[in-house]
């Protein structure tokens, strides 16, 4: 048994997804599930379709019709048959965001977007499950939604991790048994049936979950990039490839950032010793990156760059300390809001956190602070994470920099920087 997760850059348009099929087509059809992603930025476009929605504004129908003429572009280019099923199937997908458009906007704004940029996913796996019947490959198409089971946390939604593999055990094994099957990543439902999401981009997280709830061999997550590079090309000229990985420094990577996988996708497959290989969809017959249970550290320091970051600075406002029942009722207000705090320090009388910078959560969470806090704050910031750091590695970011924060531990250094 073995899971596939194609994101949305592999299906971007039909040449993606006819790449796709010849991947897969080298594999027994079946003992495989494949977890596709929305294509190309079609989340991108259903979350800006939500907040004109939210704001009654009249360019949602148009923004609604774009996302239509891409997916319907995308099906013109795989199917020559116009009679097809697939183009009714997509129409009616589609239809379950016009009804909703059709009413106001009266329920909570995460439980809105996770009905609307929930429909990505549903749109390119049956794209993908109808390509590859068409050519010969039996493929099923199965709704996340019957076997992630979620709680109400809507846009963020907690796995509900007993109900969800007595779900795929029950449910889905028998399936994959007979034939390949295709799902989407980033859904679930919750105990009432209505959709949930599982956090920006957390279709990774949905293909571990999978994997460890079916016990499967291994996990494949097929990128743009050759495998964990030990830097993000957009900030460096020169990258290395990491041929293997520990889960450990895996999650270390992730958590500060690295967006090669979702940051809650490795433990799933750790607690289950499930290999997870990250290759290249452009190049399928290269290793990649392997991580399993491997204890040696990385060859080569890693760098990670998170911008438009806000540094805020929390202090009392009487003659107290910074103590445990400050920082209870502090961490409290970031839950509330949903801030999630990238990197921190804390001396007798201020609290520094750098957090990304989410406009309309951070005057929010400003706002909820300074009510019992004195709070400064300087936008406009990098955070740099360099694992398995030394000077020269801390020199060669910091050129022309101004580091605000500094935070280090036996093998990660973080910096809060800005341009001098």
């Amino acid at each position: 048994m073995q899971v596939f997760k194609f994101g949305g850059a592999s299906v971007k348009d039909a040449d993606g997804v006819k790449n796709l099929a010849e991947i897969v087509k080298n594999y027994p059809s079946n003992n495989l599930l494949i977890v596709v992603s929305a294509m190309g930025k079609t989340t991108n476009k259903l979350e800006e379709l939500h907040s004109a929605y939210l704001k009654n504004d009249t360019r949602a129908l148009a923004i609604l019709e774009e996302a239509k003429a891409f997916h319907f572009q995308i099906i013109h280019d795989l199917f020559e048959d116009e009679n097809h099923p697939i183009y009714n199937d997509i129409a009616n997908t589609f239809v379950e965001i016009e009804w909703l458009l059709e009413e106001e906007a009266n329920d909570a704004p995460d439980y809105i977007y996770d009905q609307i940029v929930s429909i990505g996913e549903l749109l390119s796996t049956k794209i993908v499950a109808a390509y590859l019947n068409k050519i010969g490959i039996s493929t099923l198409w199965t709704d996340a939604r019957n076997y992630i089971k979620t709680d109400n946390n809507y846009r963020e939604a907690n796995v509900i991790w007993d109900k969800t593999e007595q779900e795929i055990q029950k449910q889905l094994l028998p399936l994959l048994n007979k034939q390949m099957v295709v799902s989407q990543g980033f859904i679930g439902a919750t105990s009432e049936n209505f959709t949930s999401t599982l956090g920006r981009e957390g279709s990774d997280y949905s293909a571990a979950i999978f994997c460890a709830c079916l016990n499967a061999e291994s996990l494949t997550i097929w990128k743009d990039v050759p495998g964990v590079l030990n830097a993000d090309p957009k900030w460096f000229d020169e990258t290395e490839k990491i041929d293997q990985l520990s889960y450990h420094d895996a999650i270390e990577l992730t958590y500060y950032g690295a967006t090669v996988i979702h940051p809650k996708t490795i433990k799933p497959i750790q607690n289950k010793g499930i290999p997870l290989y990250v290759r290249s969809f452009m190049h399928p017959n290269e290793p990649g990156t392997t991580i399993t249970d491997i204890t040696s550290p990385l060859p080569v320091p890693s760098f990670i760059f998170k911008v438009n970051q806000v540094l805020i600075s929390i202090f009392p406002k009487d003659f107290s300390f910074i103590m445990e029942e400050n920082l209870s009722h502090i961490f409290n207000i970031f839950h509330r809001n949903k801030v999630k705090v990238n990197t921190m320090l804390n001396s007798a009388i201020s609290f520094s956190v750098s957090v990304d910078g989410d406009e309309e959560k951070i005057d929010k969470l400003i706002k909820d602070l300074s009510e019992g806090f004195k709070v400064k704050y300087n936008k406009g910031l990098e955070l740099v994470t360099i694992r398995y750091y030394n000077q020269q590695t801390i020199d060669r970011v910091t050129v022309n920099k101004k580091v605000l924060l500094e935070v280090k531990s036996r093998y990660t250094c973080q910096m809060v920087i800005k341009e001098k």
